[in-house]
């Protein structure tokens, strides 16, 4: 069976109250070849050669179309490129780009040769991308000319890597991406690869020990769309437009927007933002008819420290990686005239429960209920599945199509995240008596404080809905009596000034609104929070501050 680009993967459109039908009807395909060039470029451009897939904005704010034929044209020029200089199957093609179309075609290129693309982050410094580009072993470097200089001086650390093309301003050392492309012939055949067949490396954060590289097959851009359908119903309509500050770097950007609106055939808008700025923001998202959003709640937090315009056309907006509370979902409903979609997952399988209120009301705080294709439990230590109300760590079931195939070079950190058919995913949550699970924390971001084992997304939450407060962050501190005392971090909003009675106010407001046995000892201000690159609090940089 042949799974061609565009085609709706739920068995029927989710309506409201059918969510556990749809779970119920819904079976993954078997599928003898699947390619995410082929499904994300290449049969678009068969069909529709000159369909806008991408409008590339410069800085300065130069606007340039991108069609699936010109895309194609583009990837199977690199491609050949990539065979000549002795990349093969599941060989690593580093991409280390912004937004841009050059990162998509580095992508399809590689996967049209059966190679492995590796994204990597621009705002890497020298010790991060060595790690990686030397783990990977990857052969082919693709990166921005900001970057190049510093690959150059790290090649003599990698034997692999016999190639790094700039996309940018030559130097000496490197090749011309753009040049070369407009010289090359077009591959002759692509190869064809099966669903497991590796597609791609994404690096986790590396939040405790060094970062694990998550190696994905091609089975992993089907394994987001039911996730996709549900959060972005109208994603395939025509004339929808998609865009994500989110770096394509990151799972999040690419896997949760950017490659499932080219499958659709939605027109991707891509944009490098140095700093994310609201008003700005709200100027592309006005200019460019932005209709599909992806809004990590980093980014929804700082949309909503400024007046929106009244004349966006949002339709559906999807966020994840902290909990958002109900002042931020109001606000949206308010001001964007959309339903904020929240979702779960992490880079080893990623978007496995959604909050849809359209399709199922959702109680205050979940995250949402397990998306079709992919069964979610909260276990016990012994596996066995809590009891309503019970905290235990969220797992899912081995078979859903999103789901890594090993951690590369890592053979018993691989084995270490399963248990029994159960991939652990490490965090912590409570599942209600109709099945809507709740976050309540990572596994190392338990604070336990006289007696109590409190997790900081609650807190955190209530802190953020505070008029003075833009967001918060909050952790266990040692503390002799207690073990560890609850201390929170705030950023407040601009015109707020702090003072010893604001900071009272604050931990009186957590006594008041959650509970007192969780309420902050301690309340600290700061100018920003430590994120890491995919907008979550770096709590753990909060807990070495003390």
């Amino acid at each position: 069976m042949i799974w061609n680009t565009g085609k709706r993967i739920l068995p029927t459109p989710l309506v409201p109250g059918g969510w556990q039908a749809c779970c119920d009807a819904f079976e993954w395909p078997m599928l003898d070849h699947l390619n995410i060039a082929d499904l994300c470029c290449d049969q678009w451009a068969d069909a529709e050669p000159d369909r806008v897939a991408l409008t590339d904005i410069a800085a300065d704010g130069t606007r340039e179309n991108w069609t699936y034929g010109a895309l194609r044209d583009a990837s199977d020029r690199f491609a050949s490129l990539l065979k000549e200089a002795g990349v093969g199957r599941e060989d690593v093609v580093a991409v280390l780009l912004p937004q841009s179309p050059a990162t998509l075609i580095a992508h399809f290129a590689a996967h049209k040769i059966g190679a492995i693309s590796l994204p990597l982050f621009t705002l890497f410094r020298a010790d991060a991308l060595l790690y990686r580009l030397k783990d990977s072993g990857a052969k082919a470097i693709v990166a921005a000319e900001s970057k190049v200089d510093e690959v150059l001086s790290l090649l003599g650390d990698l034997p692999d890597a016999r190639n790094v093309w700039s996309t940018g301003t030559v130097r000496s050392g490197a090749r011309d991406f753009w040049a070369e492309i407009d010289a090359a012939a077009p591959i002759r055949a692509r190869v064809r690869t099966a669903p497991d067949d590796p597609a791609m490396i994404i690096y986790t954060s590396g939040t405790t020990g060094d970062p694990k590289g998550v190696l994905h097959g091609h089975r992993f851009l089907l394994g987001h769309l039911p996730s996709i359908e549900v959060t972005h119903p109208k994603i395939d309509a025509p004339g929808a437009v998609g865009w994500t500050p989110a770096d394509w770097a990151w799972i999040g950007g690419l896997m949760d927007l950017a490659l499932p609106c080219l499958y659709y055939g939605a027109r991707l808008v891509s944009h490098r933002m140095r700093k994310f700025e609201p008003e700005a923001a709200y100027a592309l998202m006005k200019r460019e008819q932005t209709s599909v959003l992806f809004l990590p709640p980093t980014v929804l937090k700082l949309l909503r420290s400024v007046k929106a315009p009244r004349d966006l056309v949002v339709q559906s907006i999807s966020s994840g990686g902290e909990a958002l509370g109900a002042e931020l979902l109001n606000w949206a409903r308010t001001e964007l005239n959309a339903q904020i979609n929240e979702i779960y997952g992490q880079t080893e399988c990623n978007l496995v429960l959604a909050a849809v209120p359209d399709a199922v009301p959702v109680p205050p705080g979940s995250m949402g209920l397990p998306v079709p294709g992919h069964d979610v439990q909260v276990q016990r230590m012994d596996g066995s599945e809590t009891a309503a109300g019970e905290e235990g760590e969220i797992v899912v079931r081995r078979g859903s199509q999103v789901m890594f195939l090993r951690y590369w070079n890592k053979s018993e950190q691989t084995d270490a995240k399963f248990r029994g058919d159960w991939m652990r995913t490490g965090d912590l949550g409570v599942r209600d008596e109709n099945g809507f699970i709740r976050f309540a924390s990572r596994d190392d971001d338990v604070i336990t404080s006289s007696g109590y084992r409190i997790g900081p997304t609650e807190i955190e939450t209530c802190l953020g809905a505070h008029p003075a407060v833009l967001m918060a962050g909050v952790v266990g501190v040692p503390d002799p009596v207690r073990t560890e005392a609850v201390k929170a971090f705030v950023v407040l909003h601009e015109d707020v000034l702090w003072s010893p009675e604001l900071e009272g106010g604050l931990i009186q407001y957590v006594r008041d609104t959650v509970s007192p046995h969780v309420a902050p000892r301690t309340v600290e201000p700061l100018p920003e929070l430590p994120m890491t690159a995919t907008g979550k609090i770096m709590r753990r940089a909060l807990r070495d501050r003390g």
